[in-house]
């Protein structure tokens, strides 16, 4: 729930959970694709710019608190972050469909890189504004919501035949090592001076908008004008008449949009913790640690039974977690707490993913797809903007505390409201 990279993550944690018989195969087709020059430029370009969006996490985190010292500012971020998504998501879908995906992707990454030019000269120069870090994170955020799934759509044109599930797994774990390392190097680049941290954003996103440019020429089908209106929101529609497919998708929102604590860390770092800017990256690193963990325990031993109740029990774990890293006062439980709840979550995740994707006729996948990214997007942002205004409100522990309770009082809800969801046996 902390962890969405998009449709494309979640795709890659499910690819890994259904591969039985890769772990026999993995490293012959590894080395084979990374010797596939489309497949790796796409890997480091989509690696760095996964490495940009980590930093500037943190920094902007960071920077807000810094400025304002106010928790609601702080919840704002994740305001402003999720409203181009939720404006535009259905757009940009359509735009990966009917233009070249690898020249969106280039413009996308082109736009962030002058963004965080801005940020970092301002920075440098010490005329920066809580104001001016929101508008540049609006138009990151813009970015980001065709970027994600433009870039998506890009893998299956580039790995060769046959090899896709190995391509999204090696993709997975790129994208978790940067989700990892990311904060952290973020945090060490802020602490030594702000501007750094928005410089390296700006190199990383200059060299994946050319490696982009070094995929090559891909056989795309490029959607011509039609009567999409109606079909644009095709998805939504299907949602709501399938109960099943609501009570999953929305148990993630209403779960998170309480649970979700990534806006508060910043207080935890230099107020309760007292940490500093590298405590706060290793905070933000520690649910991706879980949840890499989990993805591999799950590339062995896939759940086969009781899957709806593991779902619930997941979420339910989630809220524990969220709990008890709000009451810690010691570094190392709450980053413990943290991996714990990232590893829950990516259960979660897998399960979810996989009923979604087996409800839904192949015809209806994609527009399901973007209304589920929304909700995702919702979940994570929104519920940071819940997270701030809750704590600017009642404090920092407070707010953590009912924002887990919140969230295992939904999934107790949830198995009572959607019984057949609780009942699922198996994914097949």
């Amino acid at each position: 729930m902390l962890l969405r990279v998009g449709v494309a993550a979640i795709d890659n944690s499910l690819a890994l959970s259904h591969g039985s018989a890769m772990s026999s195969m993995m490293p012959v087709g590894a080395r084979d694709l990374l010797k596939h020059r489309p497949f790796l430029f796409f890997l480091l370009s989509r690696s760095l710019s996964r490495f940009s969006s980590q930093i500037g996490a943190v920094a902007i985190g960071w920077q807000i608190y810094d400025l304002t010292g106010s928790a609601f500012d702080l919840g704002m971020v994740g305001l402003v972050q999720f409203l181009p998504t939720a404006l535009l998501v259905f757009v940009a879908g359509h735009a990966a469909d009917r233009f070249e995906r690898k020249r969106v992707v280039q413009a996308c990454q082109l736009a962030e890189a002058a963004t965080a030019l801005f940020l970092a000269g301002s920075t440098f120069a010490g005329t920066i504004s809580e104001v001016q870090i929101f508008i540049a994170t609006f138009v990151i955020g813009i970015a980001g919501a065709f970027e994600s799934p433009a870039t998506a759509a890009l893998l299956p044109l580039i790995a060769p035949q046959g090899s896709l599930q190995r391509a999204t797994a090696i993709s997975s774990g790129a994208a978790q090592v940067a989700t990892i390392t990311g904060p952290a190097l973020g945090g060490l680049a802020y602490a030594f001076t702000p501007s750094l941290a928005y410089g390296i954003m700006v190199v990383f996103w200059l060299f994946g908008m050319v490696l982009t440019g070094g995929i090559g020429r891909l056989q795309q089908a490029v959607v011509k004008d039609s009567d999409a209106s109606d079909d644009l929101y095709a998805g939504v529609r299907f949602v709501r008449s399938n109960p099943a497919i609501l009570g999953t998708i929305s148990l993630d929102l209403f779960a998170v949009l309480f649970g979700g604590v990534t806006a508060l860390l910043p207080i935890y770092a230099r107020d309760i913790l007292v940490t500093g800017p590298l405590g706060l990256g290793i905070l933000r690193a520690a649910p991706a640690v879980g949840a890499l963990f989990m993805t591999m325990v799950l590339a062995r031993h896939t759940i086969n039974r009781h899957v709806g109740r593991r779902m619930f029990q997941a979420v339910i774990v989630f809220g524990v977690a969220t709990v008890v890293f709000a009451l810690s006062q010691w570094m190392w439980l709450s980053v413990l707490a943290l991996a714990v709840l990232g590893a829950a979550d990516t259960i979660s995740v897998v399960i979810r993913f996989s009923l979604v994707q087996l409800a839904t006729p192949d015809e209806m996948r994609g527009r399901v797809g973007a209304v589920n990214f929304l909700f995702i997007n919702a979940s994570n942002q929104l519920g940071q903007f819940e997270s701030g205004v809750v704590a600017a409100l009642l404090g920092t522990v407070a707010s953590a505390v009912l924002g887990g309770v919140a969230t295992v009082g939904i999934a107790l809800l949830w198995m009572k409201l959607f019984p057949t969801l609780r009942d699922v046996e198996r994914l097949e």
